[in-house]
């Protein structure tokens, strides 16, 4: 005798996710909430228009840790804006090789005809804002999850 398939049996995969529209970078911002990154690994490429920053995201997506079944994870993953005029920061010391930097929000803000701006906030009132000719974001696994180092998933003491 067989047995239906259950969603719980799905094997859990990278993510490989898109948003063109503010909808869909909602999904996108729900994922990377509380991701960390050295001020480093951010990437501005004028001539391809495009902005990218290697995040080390919590895995809230994970249904074993929701369910004790192993500890909180973290991935890194490529965190990728196109179409990208124009760069803007402020309360960052982009000087400071050591400075980490973690991520809260990302927010759309529509323009006229289809342009707008990305904005990421940070922790600690810093913040970066593309410029943007048309929404067009991506975001993508590229290592295997890893234990998050605090062993637990952040607390915001809401």
């Amino acid at each position: 005798m067989t047995e239906d398939a259950r969603f719980e049996d799905g094997r859990e995969a990278p993510l490989n996710l898109g948003a063109m529209d503010a909808e869909d970078l909602k999904v996108l911002a729900a994922l990377v909430q509380d991701a960390v990154l050295p001020a480093t690994e951010m990437t501005w490429r004028p001539r391809e228009r495009r902005f990218a920053l290697l995040l080390n995201r919590f895995r809230w997506e994970d249904a074993g840790a929701a369910k004790g079944r192993h500890a909180p994870e973290r991935v890194q993953s490529v965190l990728a804006f196109e179409n990208v005029l124009s760069v803007a920061s402020q309360g960052l010391d982009r000087s400071d090789p050591d400075l980490v930097l973690s991520l809260l929000s990302v927010d759309w803000e529509p323009g006229e005809d289809g342009a707008g701006h990305v904005v990421l906030t940070l922790a600690g009132d810093g913040a970066i804002r593309l410029s943007a000719e048309a929404l067009e974001a991506r975001l993508r696994d590229v290592t295997r999850p890893y234990r998050a180092v605090s062993g637990k998933a952040p607390d915001h003491g809401d």
